[in-house]
């Protein structure tokens, strides 16, 4: 977040008008033509790129004060403090027609470099960018001018391989390659002198010292990125610079050399860092550009993991260690793909690593490219590394949930991975429950990538247990922050357990007994059966945290989740799975986190999957009659489950039928006729109170056309749905009732009732319609709009109630 001042700063550039815009650059030309590079024109630079930068939308800057600025960035009194600022002010500006800048004579380097930082964004990339490559590797093929730095170099020459990697040819490859094989290998161990002249009394103060280790000892071998000094010689830095594009130019370019017939290793029995780089230290010379290259970069890896075992004398220099650990194991991996004789050399080292940081935290970010490691090449070393798979997926995100760019880069890493994840380890999806805390604290940052990861956790074996995962995610949520919090309470402002006692706050039952066990459930590590009805307590308990931003958020990112959920697993449920999730979705319906927005959101998409679930296996409304009459029979869920509770009626309507599943008797058509009929007296029943909820038209005619129907099917039930279906208009233009609905409503009740009755008139018309045989129902009479069903209960009506041509007529 920025600080206040900042946010000021940024709100007043933003409201620059302009006209005043103008005349501030007026001020800056006025200065420039007065070739006043001084502070005043610093400070006016950097406004301006505050203001032109601070909004979304491009700044326009007039054509001539553009060209002013190209010119200023050329010219050579101009101060490097006023380059760089006019540079980056003119990166805000592309695309920009204006620009003109020619760098064909430009000697020096770091105008070279803040000169192509502004073309290379704009205009023909790939004619431009290849011309700058050129350019770039004429300057570092040869000797640069007394006081120029190929350095500044080195990062245009990084993203010029970015854009365009044809942009070099063979040649100009293998010379590079060259090169960076100096710049990593041959930089001095001595440190560099100061620019100032220092005291001229006293010479021996400017001698430079040797390069020394994170730990202060002097350094043995040759420098690193982790080597410390004072001051760096220019070799010194393109060492570093060297290191920063390695892994992007051994991608584009390392894969050309090939491996030898006898390139076994020769240092797999050796553990030693060092003495692996003497045995190969003299072969190399022999080796072509490329291949030495990926030697040397190989030496210059294992002597970071030597470096980041010694303990930093500074915070900064520890923090340095770990990313070029990162780094280090991931170019490892790199150069054992293009050459699979390092695989042995390398597993040794990464072993070692493994064990020494795998129980501290701070290092769980290096934890992962050692695991890709492990990932490609543990099957071609046949090395077994289940070990460092359940470690990391068991730990890390336990533990770790709660920092964002791990919580990032661990899911990427599952994402890059799952086709071997759901193959060959079982951990991956056992670690469900634990892989949904990054979720559960990061949404919905991570949504998008957990939408690709679903699918993958999803199984026959694990689709229940994630069902209720995604419906206690928010849960989770709070149950994280009291987790988090409760560790981070000192043990002396913890208050005395009564047990007793009812805890006053989710903080105190975090440490009580009796819910330790209902925590511990919520926050296990991998997949366990356990019955959700448990978990209600809990829920209540941390109802206090429901307007919590995080849950909130959480909550929101939910239903789209769950809509995957069952599109995925509608592609493989078979009829058992699906009795279980309609049963699971039936119970839970009434057991979800105290959050109205969320329960009415979750009921919605629930429901909605309902009826797909029982295209999928129809059988299913009468192996789980029961539970399916217990919730269709009950009043309450009408106002509070509208949304499940239509659907359900809905199936039993379309499902409970011999045609469907042979089981289905007519006592069971019976049962489910008498609890819907006595839903649909229930709620249109009339009473002198007003206060009696009212049900919506979607509730009445989805009851009207389920009796309808069940009655089509068993005839002797058609007389008590005809005389329901009769007593609607009484009950539509009740005083008591019509003020609840409005015109439009009461007339679609009524004219559902009078079709339905209609079709009633003829049982076997009402059967044929409601209730159609295969051949019908896959034929186009439901597709096609002149032959659907409204229009055929529509015309029926019209033909019953005597219209011109009727059957009466």
């Amino acid at each position: 977040m920025y600080t206040a001042g900042t946010e000021s700063f940024l709100r007043q550039a933003r409201k620059i008008q302009d006209e005043e815009l103008r005349k501030f650059t007026s001020r800056i030309t006025g200065l420039f033509q007065n070739q006043d590079f001084g502070n005043e024109t610093i400070d006016c630079l950097q406004r301006l790129f505050l203001i032109v930068s601070a909004t979304k939308y491009g700044r326009k800057l007039d054509g001539k004060f553009v060209e002013l600025l190209q010119t200023v960035l050329q010219l050579p009194k101009s101060s490097k403090q006023v380059q760089v600022l006019c540079a980056a002010i003119l990166r805000e500006m592309l695309p920009c027609n204006d620009l003109t800048l020619s760098w064909d004579k430009v000697q020096d380097t770091e105008l070279l470099s803040l000169m192509f930082s502004v073309m290379l964004p704009q205009g023909n990339v790939k004619t431009e960018t290849e011309a700058v490559g050129q350019r770039l590797v004429k300057a570092l093929e040869g000797r640069l001018p007394e006081g120029q730095s190929a350095r500044h170099l080195l990062p245009l020459l990084s993203k010029v391989i970015s854009l365009v990697p044809t942009s070099l040819n063979e040649d100009q490859i293998n010379l590079l390659s060259k090169r960076m094989v100096d710049w990593l290998r041959y930089a001095s161990v001595q440190q560099g002198t100061p620019q100032s002249s220092g005291s001229f009394f006293n010479p021996r103060a400017r001698q430079p010292g040797p390069i020394t280790e994170v730990d202060g000892t002097v350094a043995t071998d040759f420098f690193t990125v982790l080597s410390v000094g004072q001051y760096y010689t220019e070799d010194q830095w393109l060492n570093m610079h060297a290191f920063s594009m390695l892994r992007k130019w051994l991608l584009c370019y390392g894969s050309g050399g090939t491996s030898g017939p006898n390139s076994d290793d020769k240092s797999e029995v050796d553990g030693s860092v060092m003495s692996m780089v003497s045995v190969t230290s003299t072969s190399s010379r022999l080796l072509p550009p490329k291949e030495r290259l990926r030697e040397k970069a190989f030496e210059y890896c294992q002597r970071l993991l030597e470096q980041s075992n010694r303990r930093a004398l500074k915070k900064g220099d520890g923090e340095l260690q770990k990313a070029c650990l990162i780094e280090a194991v991931t170019i490892m991996d790199i150069i054992c793909k293009q050459d699979s004789s390092y695989v042995y050399r390398s597993l040794s080292c990464l072993k070692i690593l493994h064990g020494r940081i795998s129980g501290d935290l701070s290092y769980a970010r290096v934890l992962l490219p050692i695991a890709q490691f492990f990932v490609n090449h543990s099957e071609t070393a046949a090395v077994d590394s289940e070990a460092v798979y359940k470690h990391l997926f068991s730990k890390v995100p336990a533990q770790l949930f709660h920092s964002p760019m791990l919580a990032y880069e661990f899911v990427q890493f599952c994402l890059h991975n799952v086709s071997f994840f759901t193959e060959n380890l079982c951990i991956f999806r056992q670690s469900t429950p634990n892989l949904f805390k990054f979720l559960a604290w990061n949404s919905p940052a991570l949504i998008a990538e957990f939408m690709e990861l679903l699918p993958a956790l999803l199984g026959a074996d694990t689709a229940v247990e994630i069902f209720h995962l995604l419906l206690d995610l928010p849960c989770l949520t709070a149950a994280l922050d009291v987790q988090l919090r409760s560790a981070q309470t000192p043990m002396s402002e913890r208050a005395t357990l009564d047990p007793a006692a009812k805890p006053a706050t989710c903080l105190e039952a975090f440490r009580y007994p009796q819910y330790r066990g209902l925590f511990q459930y919520l926050l296990r590590v991998e997949s366990a059966p356990g019955d959700p009805d448990r978990l209600t307590s809990l829920r209540q308990l941390l109802g206090s945290l429901a307007t919590s931003p995080r849950v909130v958020q959480c909550a929101e990112s939910i239903p789209v989740l769950l809509q995957l959920f069952f599109e995925v697993v509608a592609q493989f449920a078979d009829g058992d799975l699906t009795n279980k999730l309609v049963l699971a979705l039936l119970e839970r319906s009434s057991q979800l986190y105290e959050i109205p927005a969320f329960k009415a959101e979750m009921h919605q998409v629930m429901g909605s999957q309902l009826p797909i679930l029982c295209r999928q296996h129809p059988a299913l409304v009468v192996e789980l009659c029961k539970p399916l009459l217990e919730f269709s029979g009950t009043v309450t869920n009408i106002q509070s489950k509208e949304g499940i509770f239509t659907h359900v009626v809905w199936a039993i309507g379309e499902y409970a039928s011999v045609q469907h599943d042979r089981r289905c008797t007519v006592e069971q058509i019976n049962k489910f006729f008498e609890v819907l009929e006595a839903m649909l007296f229930e709620i249109t029943q009339l009473r002198p109170s007003a206060s009696i909820p009212r049900s919506s038209p979607r509730v009445l005619t989805v009851l009207m056309t389920a009796l309808t129907k069940l009655a089509s099917r068993s005839q002797d039930l058609i007389p008590r749905v005809s005389l329901f279906l009769s007593k609607m208009r009484l009950f539509v233009q009740s005083p008591t009732i019509s003020s609840g609905y409005s015109t439009e409503d009461a007339e679609a009740i009524l004219t559902r009732a009078t079709e339905l009755t209609n079709l009633l008139k003829m049982p076997s018309v009402a059967q044929f319609v409601l209730t159609p045989s295969d051949e019908v129902s896959r034929s186009r009479f439901h597709r096609d709009m002149h032959a659907s069903l409204p229009l055929t209960m529509k015309t029926t009506s019209w033909l019953l109630g005597g219209g011109p041509g009727s059957i009466s007529a």
